[in-house]
């Protein structure tokens, strides 16, 4: 393992741009469950089309509020990782970093990294469901969705549900930033849900290294330069320490 992560150092020592792709493993390291285990006890009956989708919301906005109510309190017993904070250590060892995440638990930013693109959105912000009016300071333990100040719509979380298009605006750019990357790193994602799943190959198409870092095997570890497999709160800080001797070493 040693020694991946030694040619992982390197290449990132070569890079003027990293990119770092980051799904559901990264955050179930703090204590996050992911979005199917987070469905035990009470919520274990639902689908997720019940859950998490517009149509779901519509014909129970009560159910569907509740439990981004339960997910959105979650965050509040929960830290970031050495996985997250090696991505920040990151940004001092790299000209540019960019963040790219399916995450929508927002513990990137509070981990301290500077630049993070939200595919999915954020549990923690809310806009209303009508025509997307953002709506602040909205409290924990409502029994149902609150209404917009502006319009009179009811208020849903700013997350991308199934069945919807992830904005146009974000998606275009972790695009960008993954074409004008040298290396991506591809961290505790499945690799299968799309389009997220197809940013990494814009990169490598233009040349990028891939660097994959995830306990199991997944269709992106074909073609990518190093798959380096465990968790990344264990993997990261690793291959940090390693970049940081190289360029210590080099100076």
């Amino acid at each position: 393992m040693q020694s991946s992560i030694d040619s992982v150092a390197k290449l990132i020592s070569n890079a003027s741009h990293v990119t770092v792709l980051t799904g559901a493993g990264v955050s179930k390291e703090s204590g996050i469950p992911t979005f199917r285990d987070a469905q035990t006890g009470f919520w274990e009956k639902h689908r997720p089309e019940d859950l998490a989708t517009p149509e779901g919301f519509l014909a129970d906005p009560k159910l569907v509020w509740t439990w981004y109510d339960y997910r959105r309190k979650l965050l509040d017993n929960v830290q970031p990782n050495p996985g997250h904070q090696a991505i920040v250590d990151l940004e001092k060892l790299v000209d540019k970093v960019t963040v790219v995440t399916q995450n929508v638990d927002g513990l990137h930013q509070r981990a301290g990294s500077t630049d993070v693109i939200e595919l999915h959105g954020s549990i923690k912000k809310f806009y209303c469901f009508d025509h997307e009016h953002e709506a602040l300071d909205v409290p924990f333990d409502l029994e149902e969705p609150p209404l917009c100040n502006v319009c009179g719509s009811m208020i849903r979380p700013a997350v991308v549900w199934f069945g919807e298009a992830l904005p146009h605006k974000l998606l275009n750019r972790g695009i960008t930033e993954c074409e004008e990357s040298q290396v991506i790193l591809v961290v505790g994602t499945s690799s299968l849900v799309q389009p997220a799943a197809s940013l990494p190959l814009s990169g490598y198409h233009r040349g990028a290294k891939i660097i994959e870092v995830n306990p199991d095997a997944t269709p992106l570890s074909r073609i990518a330069e190093v798959v380096l497999q465990g968790p990344s709160g264990e993997v990261l800080p690793k291959v940090v320490a390693s970049l940081k001797n190289l360029k210590s070493n080099s100076n």
